[in-house]
C-alpha cells in the first residue's frame, strides 16, 4: 500500500511539474528587437518625412505577475504597423502570447480574466519576458476595435499583465 502511495505522490509531482513548469519562475529571456523611433507629427509647414509614425501607446499593469514596460503601435512608411514593447519585465510562463483586445483592463485581481472572453488578434507567443519587443501587427487589424494589449497566458487563461492604448498625443 505505501509503495502504490508513493508511486502515485511521484506521478503528482512529475505531472504538476509538467503542467506547471515552476522552473520557468527562475528563467528570463531579455529580448533586444530594434524599435522604430516613431513621430507623433510632423511641424506644421516642413516638409512631411517618410518616418514611422505613434499612433498609440500606453503603460504595462501588473495582473497575475508583477509587470512593467511600456506599450505602443506604430505605423511605419510603407503602412505596415507593428506593436513595441519597451523595457517588458515579467515572470516567465508557460504558453504566454501577445494579444490586441477589445477587452477593459482593470487593475488588480479583477483584471486577471477580462481579456480572456474578449475579441482579440493574437500577435503570438511572446518572445520573452524582458527587454525591447516587437510584433507585426496583420494587415487590415482595425485598431479602433482593440484599445488594449494583454499578455495573456493560454495555458492558464490568465492575464500576467495589460495595458490600455491612447491615442498618441
Amino acid at each position: 500500500m505505501a509503495g502504490g502511495v508513493g508511486v502515485a505522490l511521484v506521478i503528482a509531482i512529475v505531472v504538476g511539474g509538467l503542467v506547471f513548469q515552476p522552473w520557468l519562475l527562475f528563467v528570463d529571456t531579455e529580448i533586444d528587437d530594434e524599435i522604430p523611433t516613431a513621430v507623433t507629427s510632423v511641424p506644421a509647414g516642413t516638409e512631411p518625412v517618410a518616418a514611422p509614425v505613434l499612433l498609440s501607446q500606453g503603460d504595462l499593469i501588473s495582473h497575475e505577475h508583477d509587470t512593467s514596460g511600456s506599450v505602443s503601435v506604430i505605423e511605419n512608411p510603407d503602412g505596415s504597423r507593428v506593436l513595441a514593447i519597451e523595457n517588458l519585465d515579467t515572470t516567465t510562463g508557460p504558453d504566454v502570447h501577445v494579444w490586441l483586445s477589445a477587452g477593459e483592463v482593470v487593475p488588480g485581481r479583477s483584471g486577471w480574466h477580462t481579456a480572456g472572453d474578449a475579441a482579440r488578434v493574437d500577435l503570438g507567443k511572446i518572445k520573452g519576458n524582458r527587454g525591447d519587443q516587437v510584433y507585426s501587427i496583420p494587415a487590415g487589424t482595425d485598431l479602433a476595435e482593440y484599445p488594449a494589449v494583454v499578455l495573456w497566458c493560454v495555458r492558464f487563461s490568465v492575464s500576467f499583465g495589460a495595458a490600455e492604448l491612447h491615442p498618441a498625443a
